[in-house]
């Protein structure tokens, strides 16, 4: 490994941009350039794998998570979008089916939050917006969920839970994730599932699942954006180590989630989750 200039790493990314091609030659961390590619290979699918098994035991996808490992890293925005939706995809899948043997998602409020997350998704990924503007607002907001599921002094919660939200909230909900969620590169999770909790509105378990499946299909409609945007080009650099590690994670965190953890552990498993996306989020 070789430390350089900050001006070296800008000036060696520019030429890459020029010629239109990816920086393959070359991996970024921080403001170092790792020329062996054997190591930042490995390093790469331990994160995603480590990234899956936390957020998929609150039935997450980690999208948030794999994109901030990616940028730092030096893989291109552009790039890791697609490729964490492709993740979020199939860990949010397998925390779906972990945490439905617990807890059925409400039909009633699934439908209708969906059917206006979906197409918002969906534009979302169809719009082009500056990546430090969204990721540190969404970083910021991620943190008032974070105190309030961690429960401390002062923080009144919302009063008895299970409360059924009306529809036309779902879909205002729906509306807002949806959007954000399509632009970021995300599924949506980090922001449903402490709202959720926070308004009382179902359990944690049952929150998980619900936002699993939520993840499901707005990372699905994200995708298929981006698909529209980059052409075929979604899956040439998800390495098969990566997608294997993301599989193992996913699959050992959501059934440790769903089985393991009372719902005490749950929220603060989530709180941690949601605090570790949000710093990751305002330092990218």
């Amino acid at each position: 490994m070789k430390a350089y200039p900050q001006e070296i790493k800008s000036a060696v990314f520019q030429l890459f941009s020029e010629s239109g091609k990816e920086p393959s030659s070359f991996i970024f961390v921080d403001v170092m350039i790792v020329e062996d590619v054997a190591t930042a290979s490995v390093l790469l699918p331990l994160l995603i794998g480590l990234i899956a098994f936390l957020y998929s035991g609150v039935g997450h996808g980690g999208a948030s998570g794999y994109i901030a490992v990616m940028i730092l890293l030096g893989m291109t925005p552009s790039s890791v979008r697609p490729q964490a939706l492709v993740l979020n995809c199939m860990v949010s899948a397998l925390s779906f089916f972990e945490f439905r043997r617990v807890a059925e998602p409400n039909k009633r409020v699934f439908i209708p939050l969906c059917m206006a997350s979906i197409p918002a998704a969906f534009l979302g990924g169809m719009i082009s917006v500056p990546d430090s503007l969204f990721h540190h607002l969404l970083g910021f907001l991620l943190l008032f969920p974070f105190f309030r599921l961690l429960e401390l002094p002062g923080v009144k919660g919302p009063g008895p839970a299970e409360r059924e939200p009306a529809i036309v909230v779902l879909v205002l909900v729906g509306l807002c994730i949806g959007l954000l969620s399509g632009m970021i590169g995300i599924g949506g999770g980090i922001l449903l599932s402490p709202l959720f909790l926070m308004m009382g509105w179902s359990g944690p378990k049952q929150v998980a699942a619900l936002s699993a499946l939520f993840i499901f299909v707005n990372s699905l409609s994200g995708l298929a954006a981006q698909g529209l945007v980059n052409g075929s080009a979604l899956l040439t650099s998800l390495s098969i180590p990566v997608l294997i590690f993301a599989l193992a994670g996913g699959i050992i965190g959501a059934r440790f989630g769903s089985v393991k953890l009372n719902s005490v552990q749950l929220k603060r498993l989530l709180a941690t989750v949601i605090l570790i996306a949000s710093v990751k989020l305002i330092l990218t």
